[in-house]
């Protein structure tokens, strides 16, 4: 990532540069014509949370009452009755929950697409912990509304005692219009512990996304470094996330990167499901350019830890 780019054998650079920025400019105007398409169609279904004395949560609209009762029907056990005495409290969801008369939980996910940031953030003591084909942990928590920081290693030591790659990555969230546009800055710190060379690599960057939590597309740039050298050229990215379902996300995260009028660019997609809380991730990567068609896969889990106050 952080060296030159050229020397790809079988790789014609000035088609692949072509194809990369031809396929960018589509990728982004379907983007925006989905996210100007997306507002609320219908009249949102009058969904409530009713919560009960004895602890109980139910989600579901409201199909009559008096001063004794509440009938609701809800959405995995069907139609109930309260009693009003047992009733603590009763709150209409907001819009952004409800589709099709069902209740979507808040994306608590949403920081992230694959790995790439983007502009939104963690709340204040929210965290959670990420594992990348078993070798790739990382942790993150978020300190402020606007701050977050992440933690990670690749614990090479637990093989012969190897030099083991360490990092942390400072990010901050700035929304520009709430829940439309959202400004991230960041940098990822890293060096390799136990080895001869133990420097301070990594990036810094900055992307933009465009839309909610749950439906938006970024476009960021990075600068990556070695010690005191940089690349004279950014890495591009454009990511989208778009919800699909209660559990369910499309995500597709891509890459380009140039050196000297080189280029090679890096094309995924595939999903994220939440399934009790925790996010699993899959998808396909393939390399733009070069005579051979390779798809190679990604899969990672995400639990969030809960908040840490």
């Amino acid at each position: 990532m952080f060296g030159h780019c050229r020397n790809f054998d079988g790789i014609n650079f000035s088609k692949t540069m072509k194809k990369a920025y031809v396929y960018g400019g589509l990728f982004i105007l379907l983007l925006l014509a989905n996210l100007v398409s997306s507002g609320q169609t219908g009249r949102d279904s009058l969904i409530f949370r009713i919560e009960t004395t004895d602890g109980n949560e139910y989600f579901g609209k409201i199909i009559s009452e008096d001063s004794e009762k509440i009938v609701i029907q809800t959405e995995n056990i069907g139609q109930i009755t309260l009693l009003t005495v047992n009733i603590k409290k009763r709150t209409l969801l907001k819009s952004s929950e409800q589709r099709k008369g069902e209740y979507w939980p808040e994306n608590q996910q949403s920081s992230r697409y694959f790995w790439s940031p983007n502009g939104y953030g963690l709340k204040t003591g929210e965290a959670y912990y990420q594992n990348i084909w078993i070798f790739y942990n990382q942790v993150s928590v978020g300190l402020t509304n606007t701050f977050s920081l992440g933690a990670g290693i690749i614990p090479l030591f637990l093989i012969e005692g190897a030099p083991t790659p360490i990092w942390l990555i400072p990010k901050f969230s700035i929304p520009l219009a709430k829940d439309k546009i959202n400004l991230g800055i960041g940098s990822l710190l890293g060096t390799v512990a136990g080895g001869e060379d133990s420097g301070i690599f990594g990036l810094v960057y900055g992307t933009t996304t465009f839309g909610s939590r749950d439906k938006n597309f970024s476009i960021g740039m990075a600068y990556g470094f070695a010690e005191d050298e940089w690349t004279s050229t950014p890495l591009i990215n454009l990511s989208a996330l778009i919800r699909i379902s209660r559990r369910g996300y499309f995500i597709t995260e891509n890459y380009l990167i140039t050196s000297e009028g080189d280029a090679v660019a890096m094309l995924s997609a595939g999903g994220r499901s939440i399934l009790g809380g925790i996010g699993l991730d899959y998808s396909l990567w393939l390399p733009l350019g070069g005579d051979s068609f390779v798809l190679m896969p990604f899969l990672g889990i995400t639990i969030p830890i809960g908040r840490i106050d």
